[in-house]
């Protein structure tokens, strides 16, 4: 017998939260953070290192592998998860970021979004049913609506227009989503930095009784205080039995701050994309591997932390792949990143349970504060 895609919600901590999503594929631990593997894999891992750092769920990209491999060639290898060998869950996202980023290459209607492919220059169409058709494709356990973000700051009538737009795709996805048990499709609230576009946002998608909620639009350059007003505004209008979902979010701090205002997923490609240009997230801050610093240093990343990467190298060893461009240097701060996220993930959800969850977070943040160790 199947398991149905469902929330459980088994603790709070003031406007923190720890529950559990149960899928088909295995149970999401909340608050989540998502590694981003936009094209099918977590930039310099493997996913079996990416499921050992603690992650229940990854994240794939809809417009990216429509375009390469295409979803109906993924569909004919058996899906997304047999194609890269991860069993565990996977949410997708709709292709509604690129309506954004790509604004350059695509005309936009009330039918959709015509896109011009970045890679060939081919003109693709993208309507709500059809990101949802991708998506099951794909085989995605949670497909999210398709939705126009809007960039900030914007004027009022351009942020109302989107925010409209991504209520009436919305109900169009749900309808193209049909009635799917062990899975989900969730929407999406819009309305950029206006609290009352927000809310009338969040209340209409709260009447379509949806199986999960994200807000999005809130990891597009506004200041972190904009980002969590919006959040007060959103989050009690929505569902408490619902898992939500805040978009391309972000630093540890952002995470920390947002489980606080009652957030329970995440995805950034933050961790990957800072291991690749060697930062590190440590439980002392941010550490640049490519400051000299670091040459003479045969001390490890962080001599507590469980990641081989963290305390299996000297710092003089990860300064020198990283300035010598080697692609070990790359993986091993990957690494690092992902494992200190889920960690940090870990420490939330311990937190929320013990009613703690405030001095969780001040003990975090003044660890953050005091900085790395000293140079030798």
């Amino acid at each position: 017998m199947t398991t149905p895609f469902s929330f459980e919600l088994l603790a709070t901590d003031g406007a923190a939260r720890r529950g559990v999503v149960h899928t088909a594929r295995g149970d999401i631990r909340t608050p989540a953070f998502m590694p981003v593997g936009t094209a099918g894999t977590v930039k310099a891992m493997y996913l079996d290192q990416v499921r050992d750092c603690g992650a229940d769920i990854i994240l794939g990209n809809t417009y990216h592998l429509m375009l390469r491999p295409g979803a109906e060639r993924v569909a004919r290898l058996g899906g997304l998860h047999k194609m890269i060998g991860w069993k565990h869950p996977i949410l997708t996202d709709s292709g509604g970021f690129q309506v954004m980023s790509l604004a350059a290459l695509r005309k936009m209607t009330e039918d959709g979004v015509t896109f011009q492919s970045h890679i060939d220059g081919k003109r693709y169409e993208m309507s709500p049913e059809r990101s949802i058709e991708i998506q099951g494709l794909l085989g995605s356990d949670i497909q999210m609506q398709l939705d126009e973000c809007t960039k900030l700051p914007a004027e009022p009538d351009a942020i109302r227009k989107a925010m409209e737009l991504s209520l009436r795709w919305a109900e169009r996805c749900k309808t193209a989503f049909g009635d799917q048990p062990e899975r989900a499709m969730f929407g999406i609230v819009q309305g950029g930095d206006n609290e009352i576009m927000r809310a009338e946002s969040a209340k209409v998608l709260a009447e379509m009784d949806l199986k999960g909620y994200a807000v999005g639009g809130l990891a597009v350059g506004e200041p972190q205080d904009v980002m969590l007003a919006m959040l007060d505004v959103t989050c009690p209008l929505l569902p408490a039995d619902r898992p939500r979902y805040l978009m391309g979010v972000g630093t540890p701090q952002d995470i920390l701050r947002s489980v606080g205002h009652g957030v329970d997923m995440f995805d950034c490609v933050m961790p990957t994309r800072a291991g690749r240009h060697g930062l590190a997230f440590t439980r002392h801050g941010k550490v640049n591997l490519k400051n000299a610093r670091h040459a003479d240093d045969h001390r490890p990343l962080d001599e507590e932390s469980t990641c081989p990467a963290a305390r299996g190298y000297s710092r003089a060893y990860l300064h020198h792949l990283i300035r010598s461009g080697e692609m070990l240097g790359a993986m091993l701060l990957t690494w690092n990143n992902i494992h200190y996220y889920q960690q940090l993930m870990q420490g939330i959800r311990d937190a929320v349970e013990a009613k703690r969850y405030a001095d969780f977070s001040a003990e975090t943040e003044a660890a953050w504060e005091r900085g790395d160790i000293p140079s030798l």
